[in-house]
């Protein structure tokens, strides 16, 4: 690789002093870091942390760059390089000696009033959560037109594999190995002991998720967002229709270290 873009949160990397002591190092072993991302770009390199990689997925999906994050938060499971590892990571980039991993993605089409509305992207997850007063959500779950079932909960969380280490772990789901290709649905606090367990469907099945009536003279409002970001409003009656994504995210992996290896180093849960 010789062609680089560094997309930068500059609320992690104050000053921009990273940022600029990676430029300096690629372009001074004759490297070009583009100040902006176009079809010329080999690689994104990516500083601040997981929530930094979600929102350059989401920026620049339509240009497949492949993606590589410098953890300047806390945990930062998608962003592989920590900030003493820099040098060695740039000399392994540029040296060719790395891999790429295609991460699905899933796109979510609004349906509003019954009209559809413009359709977004997400990496980890399209979550549906409530707005406003605490109230308990009635969703009817619908897969390929059959009704699947109807819960009440806090919200709902459809994830990808990549996302299964995000809110759908936090919510009791299952961890999946990120390169799997298979679609989670995960309520949050399911206010049933029958529909509280995370339901695993195939990668080509078409998720409607439906907003129930609530209680008589009462509006149900709840907000859908993709990867945290872009909230949409919806109603009773409304839905959002979820399959998985045309995009991918391209990851590069430097490290040998298997999925079982860096959940016990980033997660420390096995």
């Amino acid at each position: 690789m010789k062609t680089f873009y560094i997309y930068t949160n500059e609320l992690k990397d104050t000053n921009c002093e990273t940022t600029e002591y990676i430029r300096k190092y690629l372009t001074e072993h004759g490297c070009i870091c583009k100040d902006k991302a176009d079809n010329s770009v080999e690689c994104m390199i990516v500083l601040g942390g997981d929530g930094t990689m979600l929102r350059a997925a989401g920026d620049y999906q339509e240009m497949h760059i492949p993606f590589i994050g410098v953890n300047l938060g806390t945990l930062g499971y998608l962003a592989e390089v920590e900030k003493d590892q820099i040098d060695s990571a740039l000399e392994q980039l540029m040296a060719d000696k790395y891999e790429v991993e295609s991460r699905m993605m899933l796109t979510g089409f609004p349906v509003i009033a019954g009209e559809r509305m413009t359709p977004m992207t997400a990496l980890n997850d399209i979550v549906i959560n409530r707005k406003g007063a605490l109230h308990v959500i009635n969703f009817n779950i619908y897969v390929n037109g059959q009704l699947l079932s109807t819960y009440s909960a806090d919200g709902m969380i459809i994830s990808t594999p990549t996302g299964s280490t995000a809110y759908n772990l936090s919510a009791g789901g299952p961890i999946v190995e990120p390169k799997a290709r298979l679609i989670m649905m995960t309520p949050v606090c399911s206010h049933t002991l029958v529909n509280n367990r995370t339901i695993i469907l195939a990668e080509d099945d078409v998720i409607d998720v439906e907003i129930g009536d609530y209680k008589p003279g009462e509006k149900q409002e709840v907000d859908a967002s993709f990867d945290g970001r872009h909230p949409v409003n919806l109603n009773e009656g409304d839905k959002i229709r979820i399959i998985r994504s045309d995009k991918v995210t391209k990851i590069i992996k430097l490290s040998k270290a298997s999925f079982l290896d860096t959940l016990q180093k980033k997660m420390r849960i096995i």
